[in-house]
């Protein structure tokens, strides 16, 4: 078994653009081999912005000789009326270089058809992997691409070198003028000499000897340990710990090829601006690292990290300091103006923001969300009708704030900070905060009913707006992130556990836009299908069955949380031993049954015993059930309803629905829809019918 090692040596690429091109790499390699029949035992990427690696272990050294079948015209085109080859045969034969007489006849799915077996030797994989080589390089994406000199190639960055080597062999490679070698490069500044390598393990050891730790993971704890160093050894910091946010150790993992942490210090006045807008203006704009005390406020510290090994920490650290202290001071300006004046009086402002050029300014906007925040308070928490109306007034005004404009992931958060300044009542403010979450999938949603309200419906007047206009989502294509408004949406409604009618809301939200939109009832049920099928991919990835999902959405989705509980309940009850009967029976009724709605029995008309006890026993089971429904008790309704399968099976086994006489029919057709009616409650359960084979 061989070893395969490639990397492209580059300008500094982004650090976004680093982990995501590694795991591409890896997969087209993965891909590309497979499809050669080359097996392999691992493939394992590094990267720094410099380069991006591919190491490919236990390697297949060469093809295996196999035999291939090669399908030609069917046996009908084939044969004439004699028996004789047609022409169609022959021409086919001759075209894989083989006489007609080597034909052969194989039975397909698809009929029998001519075919002629090749035997194919294996290649070498050192002759094969050129071109996969270049095939990577050329199909590698990355959100930005640029050409360089009088290159036709595009990559994240101008490519400096290539190392390519099979076995601790050169791979003959040549991609615009550039051919590979055995040679790498260190640190830019440290070591930048090309060196040469000879295979996995070699690379591993020079490129560290040369101030490069070229595996991401392995560099990554190097940055968090080298934080914590950073932290430990600062004068007067005790009992201090850095803020390791994920984000940033990712990106500041990506920025660097040999980390080195100082700590430096700011006034102790900035610590007056809001712990969020100091985190933001350290992270978002210095990649520094906030520090915190033992009991978790911000401390007058910081780290940075840097990209080579540093002589004079305090010179370093003052340089640091002094450019965080410019920001700093903008932060603090920015913040004391924005005092000046109350969120209240920005509103109007509001107008000049532009929320959709058909849906108008964000004013407007502002006004919709308040009247659809106060509706639902009033279904949902009539109490709450008042401070969700303000709070959703208030909702989008600090992003006319100098701050906010300065750091945009602020929004909301400065809203509730300003809010409490100017007086507003503490559940307003963090409503205003809350709105915007979750921020992301799976992130944190609001904590009060108050922030979920307005959250609901400032999102829902973006589908139902969207929706409206013709801004659906198409492919990747996704202008307005609805498909993220949708899941967070789901996402409020289920972490609060809040019952209300989508259809109800959106149509609602529809009418908010008269006189700015066309007031198509039809844009209601699309978004509620819309956010339906967001919901049926959240639970199949949550590792639901398809066919269970869809059993409780396709009788019901206009309430998302009974959904979710309609879900829960099926999912418990499948693994009874009578419930795949049952489902068997229902799929057997709805096939029955198919547009019969009417459900009135008469039981004059019943003369068979099996569907008399039939009757007996849905009457007994809806008495026990109807309530238990009524309560969305949807477990133990199926239970009792799961009681009906024996009387089921025996009146199949005995009666004749479909009767010679119309009335008999009819009734008998009446109770097995009550019957479906009944199981339809909780779900369509033919869905999870599994047919044996």
């Amino acid at each position: 078994m061989s070893e395969l090692l490639f990397e492209i040596g580059t300008e500094e690429i982004p650090a976004g653009y680093i982990q995501p091109a590694l795991d591409a790499l890896a997969a087209a390699a993965a891909g590309k081999l497979h499809g050669l029949e080359l097996a392999f035992e691992s493939i394992r990427t590094f990267g720094t912005p410099r380069r991006l690696a591919l190491a490919v272990t236990g390697l297949q050294s060469r093809q295996a000789d196999r035999r291939q079948q090669h399908i030609g015209p069917s046996k009908k085109a084939g044969f004439d009326a004699n028996g004789k080859l047609t022409k169609a045969a022959e021409g086919f034969a001759r075209s894989r270089g083989f006489e007609p007489e080597q034909l052969q006849v194989v039975t397909t799915p698809k009929g029998d058809y001519l075919m002629v077996e090749e035997d194919v030797q294996g290649q070498e994989t050192a002759a094969l992997l050129p071109p996969v080589l270049e095939a990577l390089i050329r199909e590698l994406v990355f959100p930005k691409s640029m050409h360089w000199a009088d290159c036709s190639l595009t990559f994240a960055r101008p490519i400096q070198w290539l190392l390519a080597l099979y076995d601790g062999e050169v791979l003959p490679l040549t991609i615009e003028g550039l051919t590979s070698g055995a040679t790498t490069r260190g640190h830019r500044f440290m070591a930048p000499e090309d060196v040469a390598v000879n295979g996995i393990d070699s690379y591993l050891a020079t490129l560290a000897e040369r101030f490069v730790i070229v595996d991401p993971a392995e560099r990554r704890a190097k940055v968090v340990a080298e934080v914590r160093r950073a932290v430990s050894e600062a004068a007067g910091a005790e009992g201090a710990q850095p803020v390791l946010h994920e984000g940033l150790l990712d990106t500041v993992t990506n920025l660097v090829e040999l980390p080195c942490a100082i700590c430096g210090r700011f006034d102790r006045k900035f610590l007056h601006l809001p712990q969020e807008a100091l985190v933001t203006s350290m992270r978002e704009h210095q990649k520094y690292f906030p520090v915190v005390g033992a009991d978790g406020r911000l401390l007058p510290l910081f780290v940075a990290v840097n990209n080579t090994r540093i002589a004079d920490r305090a010179l370093a650290a003052s340089g640091h300091e002094r450019v965080l202290r410019a920001r700093l001071e903008d932060g603090l300006f920015f913040f004391n103006e924005d005092r000046k004046r109350p969120l209240a009086d920005r509103c109007p402002e509001l107008s000049g923001i532009v929320f959709q050029n058909k849906l108008g300014t964000m004013a407007a906007k502002s006004g919709r969300i308040a009247a659809l925040a106060g509706l639902l308070a009033e279904r949902i928490a009539p109490e709450l009708r008042a401070a969700a109306v303000r709070a959703a007034t208030l909702a989008k005004a600090d992003l006319l704030t100098t701050m906010v404009g300065e750091f945009p992931s602020l929004q909301g958060i400065m809203g509730r900070v300003y809010g409490l300044h100017d007086g507003e009542k503490p559940a307003v403010a963090q409503a205003i905060e809350e709105h915007y979450l979750p921020i992301r999938a799976g992130g944190e949603v609001p904590q009060s009913l108050l922030g979920a309200l307005v959250g609901i419906a400032d999102r829902m007047d973006t589908l139902v707006g969207c929706f409206a206009i013709g801004e659906k989502p198409t492919g990747n294509k996704d202008a307005f992130g609805l498909r993220r408004q949708a899941i967070g949406l789901i996402s409020i409604l289920r972490g609060l556990h809040i019952s209300l009618s989508l259809e109800t809301v959106a149509a609602a939200a529809l009418a908010g836009y008269a006189g700015v939109v066309e007031q198509n009832p039809g844009v209601a049920g699309e978004v509620v299908h819309f956010i339906r099928l967001r919901f049926e991919n959240e639970q199949i990835a949550a590792g639901l069955p398809q066919a269970l999902v869809e059993a409780a959405t396709s009788v019901g989705f206009d309430d998302p949380v009974d959904c979710l509980m309609r879900i829960e309940a099926l999912n418990q009850i499948r693994s009874q031993e009578s419930f795949p009967v049952l489902a068997g029976s229902f799929k057997r009724i709805r096939n029955i049954i198919k547009d019969n709605r009417e459900t009135a029995i008469d039981e004059a008309l019943l003369t068979e015993s099996a569907e008399k006890e039939l009757f007996a026993a849905l009457t007994a089971v809806r008495a026990r059930a109807l309530p238990l429904l009524e309560q969305r008790s949807y477990e133990p309704a199926l239970l009792a309803m799961l009681e009906i399968k024996n009387p089921v099976d025996r009146f199949f086994d005995t009666v004749m629905v479909m009767a010679e006489d119309a009335a008999i029919r009819r009734n008998r057709l009446n109770l097995l829809t009550a019957l479906g009616e009944l199981i339809l409650r909780v779900g369509d359960i033919s869905r999870m019918h599994v047919e044996k084979e």
